[in-house]
């Protein structure tokens, strides 16, 4: 097999360069898409524990406490008590916040348009199944 053939070159390669063509879309707001993900999870659901908010991102509850304080220091996020659990925080979005969102929502619907220009919604839906698929497979081994 060849190297370009390994799906961790595959995946390492796309990422890489996934990441650094959306970094270039946020970084005249200030953020990372990183933290443009948290954005966009809050702006689905405010009011959500850290611990539920790295499940939703996939990220381990550490980075996500990281990313809070970046966005709060930017005035974009704010933590609340949890009344149910003294222990934890609620996040929410500020006014700010939400209007980043907004632009957000727009910045990666052009991000969408330029990555999967002339490629069919099969070809998408195909390559969304898979990855999926492909997830399961890693989670089911992990098990």
């Amino acid at each position: 097999m060849q190297l370009n053939d390994y799906i961790g070159f595959i995946f390492n390669n796309s990422s890489r360069k996934f990441n650094q063509f959306a970094m270039s879309f946020f970084k005249p707001y200030g953020l990372t898409p990183e933290q443009a993900g948290i954005i966009r999870r809050l702006g689905e659901q405010e009011g959500i524990s850290q611990k539920e908010l790295s499940i939703r991102m996939k990220k381990d509850q550490t980075n996500i406490t990281r990313l809070l304080n970046q966005l709060e220091k930017k005035g974009l996020v704010i933590r609340g008590t949890n009344n149910e659990d003294k222990r934890s925080f609620l996040a929410y979005l500020t006014e700010d916040g939400k209007e980043m969102n907004k632009k957000i929502m727009l910045v990666e619907s052009e991000i969408m348009k330029i990555v999967f220009k002339d490629i069919s919604e099969e070809k998408i839906t195909l390559w969304k199944k898979v990855i999926d698929e492909i997830a399961e497979n890693i989670n089911s081994h992990n098990k």
